[in-house]
């Protein structure tokens, strides 16, 4: 049995045909056509699905879309997606047209958390939060191995949760979001605030001198081998990221949180000082439960197989 998963991005579509077990046996990509519109992209995803397999399988059972926006899951139309330049496409029925499935869309983060909570690192929980540190934050919510979308689709921002009132200017327009202390553009605004504030830094080394090189990877690595100012960039990341699992952890008691996104490339190395700084602040509350800090497996394949999991969680 089959569905096929559809990752919707800003420059390129993947196509997925996933097995129950949650593997994929064949996939395909294509470039997304923005320029062309919402009904030349719909059609290449129907002629790449076409590509990989016969609709009359007895064996394909549906289709599961995720795309990036504003996206209302019951009737399968995606509200908003400013990247794609989208606004109120029936993609669900549109491609229907095409191909006659059972199709399901739903938001990105939203299934590549349900991919991680099927398949991946979350498959033993029931209770997952699954962040995103990228460009920005984005994450999902699977509470009772189901996945939480909230009123019309349209919960589980979780990077917008204001961490400092008034603080640091976020891109959705408001202050102080967890996406303007915890996402890799964030790491790297620190980073360059500490290396301008010591020219002395050994970050300076690392970028060969050109503080435009820097990206997530210069405060950590640094930090390793001592250096000062590294050192309070990483805590600074670390305090304001764990504050956010905290407030997470205090709302929904999941079992875990996954983290994935560039920045956990770091692996250990900050699964280890989250840990450390939540412990120290006993999660919340001295006689709550714990919840484990885990790193994200199934990488970028994990919006393929989270797309294929809405249909697939219905045959559990």
């Amino acid at each position: 049995m089959y569905s096929i998963g559809v990752d919707i991005g800003g420059m390129s579509i993947k196509v997925g045909v996933v097995d129950r077990d949650g593997s994929i046996v064949k996939k395909g990509k294509v470039a997304t056509d923005v320029a062309g519109g919402p009904h030349k992209i719909i059609n290449d995803i129907a002629d790449l699905i076409l590509s990989l397999i016969d609709p009359k399988d007895r064996d394909f059972v549906g289709i599961g879309i995720g795309c990036p926006g504003a996206i209302n899951s019951a009737t399968g139309v995606v509200d908003r997606a400013f990247n794609l330049k989208w606004h109120k496409v029936a993609l669900a029925e549109e491609l229907s047209r095409r191909i006659n499935k059972r199709i399901k869309v739903s938001n990105d983060a939203n299934v590549a958390a349900l991919g991680e909570a099927m398949y991946g690192v979350g498959r033993t929980y029931t209770d997952t939060i699954f962040l995103t540190l990228g460009t920005g934050v984005g994450g999902g919510i699977v509470l009772n191995g189901k996945l939480y979308e909230g009123n019309e689709s349209k919960g589980a921002e979780l990077g917008h949760m204001v961490l400092v009132v008034d603080g640091e200017p976020c891109t959705c327009g408001r202050n102080g979001c967890m996406e303007a202390y915890c996402s890799a553009t964030a790491l790297i605004r620190e980073t360059k605030n500490a290396m301008l504030a010591d020219k002395q830094s050994s970050m300076w080394g690392f970028v060969g001198g050109d503080i435009e090189k820097v990206d997530g990877r210069v405060a950590f690595e640094c930090s390793k081998s001592g250096d000062k100012s590294a050192n309070a960039v990483v805590d600074y990341f670390v305090k304001y990221l764990g504050e956010g699992m905290l407030n997470f952890a205090n709302i929904f008691r999941p079992q875990a949180i996954i983290l994935g996104g560039g920045v956990c490339a770091q692996g250990d190395y900050l699964i280890y000082k989250l840990k450390d700084y939540c412990k120290d602040r006993n999660y919340g509350f001295a006689n709550t439960p714990r919840f484990d800090i885990l790193v994200a497996q199934l990488g970028n394949d994990a919006g393929i197989i989270g797309a294929a999991g809405l249909i697939l969680s219905e045959l559990r």
